[in-house]
């Protein structure tokens, strides 16, 4: 004897609308807010605690002096003018060799990234000299430009140069073929390629590897500066430290830090000027 059973329904689950679906623009500045509130209370607890142990007697103060000296010591330095002349050697050294590493990187990273021959017949030299120190480079571009900027230019070019080179080409290599294979198809020529599909589509990551090299080239001409300079903030760096004036090495200190972060979000900047339909990062959706 069969015993029927009745069918049972298919469970249904009903999901009701959250915060972020129903109020999309509100959710996104609360958790931008929220976002801007921990990058700022981070390194602020961290320096009201450098300045208790300092105040506290917990660290020696003429090894690590107290951040309020540190500010004191820097305004003065900049209100007397003292600062500016290291700060813009600094800057004027960074800018230059980062432009020529750029524009060489980029166009050999293009060049290697769409021909294949070329890529076979340079890409092992350079990566033999890729793992080369480029502070190891210095006493070579002192003999070849001598005292003076050249050395400092040409170091900061050559490093930024690799990092722009090989983000370059992996982003260009990176290009599905189906984007190579549609322009083809509607008869592209070898500009309109470069201009339509490969420059779009590699563009992201290129401006990547710009900004990483952005904060690379700000350490190279920091101890460049300390080796080979007369100027500039690695050798206030270094001259001071010498001299045991904690409190202005560590101006130096903060100010290179405040330049490679300003350097490093211009370049964020311009990317985002330049790439609007890359997705942004940092977690700054649009609402």
């Amino acid at each position: 004897m069969t015993t029927l059973t009745p069918e049972r329904e298919p469970a249904v689950l009903v999901r009701a609308p959250g915060p972020a679906e129903l109020r999309p623009a509100r959710t996104h500045r609360r958790r931008r807010a929220l976002e801007l509130a921990l990058a700022a209370a981070v390194p602020l607890l961290l320096v009201l605690l450098w300045q208790l142990a300092a105040t506290r007697a917990w660290i020696d103060d003429r090894v690590y002096p107290a951040p309020s000296t540190i500010l004191s010591d820097g305004w003065d330095r900049a209100t007397a003018g003292d600062l500016w002349p290291d700060v813009r050697a600094t800057c004027r050294r960074v800018l230059a060799g980062y432009a020529v590493g750029t524009a060489a990187g980029y166009a050999l990273g293009l060049l290697m990234g769409s021909l294949p021959l070329v890529r076979a017949a340079l890409e092992p030299l350079l990566d033999a000299l890729y793992v080369v120190p480029k502070l190891a480079l210095l006493p070579v571009f002192l003999n070849m430009f001598g005292l003076g900027e050249g050395p400092q230019v040409a170091l900061v070019a050559v490093t930024v140069f690799f990092f722009v080179w090989i983000s370059t080409m992996s982003a260009v290599l990176a290009v599905p073929s189906g984007h190579r294979d549609a322009g083809r198809v509607f008869g592209a020529s070898p500009w309109q390629m470069f201009r339509h599909v490969l420059l779009p589509a590699s563009l992201p990551a290129v401006l990547v590897g710009a900004r990483i090299a952005a904060g690379v080239a700000v350490l190279v001409i920091v101890a460049s500066e300390q080796i080979a300079a007369t100027d500039g903030l690695g050798h206030l760096i270094f001259d001071s430290r010498a001299l045991f004036e904690n409190d202005v090495m560590f101006v130096g200190i903060v100010c290179v830090a405040v330049l490679g972060v300003a350097f490093s979000e211009l370049i964020r900047f311009v990317g985002r000027l330049l790439t609007p339909w890359a997705p942004r990062d940092r977690g700054r959706g649009q609402a």
